[in-house]
């Protein structure tokens, strides 16, 4: 079976960064294998041109996609899995990340009559929070997340979804290193265990 992992964060000294690499362990270690889009590494551009818009806004199929868009439908198509992997800024992804959703789920593909998006088996959000998910729970931002990633972006296009927080990862947070760990465990083990 085949993992695409949409990856995103602007440093490599993250906590984020080895949860993507203790899950990538685990699909290797589960005899899978995965293919991934580290969205900084690759500068994808996640600006939508004028072009891009009004092809998607006037429900048309043409222009076609940008060659960048293109290669990643061709990524989630050849995949059985997605799974997104990033920190929470403000409540929600990376900008860069909002702008790939903005940019690959493109009228034709990831909706709209005769849609190319295949459906996937699975869809996965591992994102990590510097708040404690007490927090996040209390004041309705864990909701908020989840309506907008399980509820949008990858409603109808995935036959399973769950989502995933790390939580208390601030640098400052005693937490942080207290769980490291146990939360890097968990995450190989969701990657081990994907299509279990």
């Amino acid at each position: 079976m085949k993992t695409f992992i949409v990856y995103c964060h602007p440093s490599e000294d993250s906590f984020t960064s080895h949860v993507r690499d203790s899950f990538i362990k685990g699909i290797v270690d589960s005899g899978n294998e995965y293919v991934i889009s580290d969205l900084y590494k690759m500068d994808f551009k996640s600006d939508m041109t004028e072009q891009e818009y009004l092809r998607d806004a006037n429900y048309r199929t043409a222009p076609a996609v940008a060659a960048d868009v293109l290669a990643e439908h061709e990524k989630i198509n050849s995949a059985d899995a997605i799974v997104f992997i990033y920190p929470v800024f403000w409540t929600e992804a990376p900008a860069k990340l909002v702008g790939w959703f903005d940019r690959v789920w493109s009228y034709g593909f990831a909706y709209g009559e005769n849609r190319k998006m295949k459906m996937l088996d699975k869809g996965l959000i591992l994102c990590s929070a510097g708040n404690p998910i007490e927090r996040l729970e209390e004041f309705g931002l864990l909701d908020s997340m989840k309506k907008v990633m399980l509820g949008d972006r990858l409603f109808n296009r995935v036959k399973q979804a769950d989502f995933i927080v790390f939580d208390s990862t601030s640098r400052e947070n005693p937490l942080r290193e207290k769980n490291w760990d146990a939360n890097l465990k968990k995450a190989y083990e969701i990657g081990k265990y994907l299509f279990s």
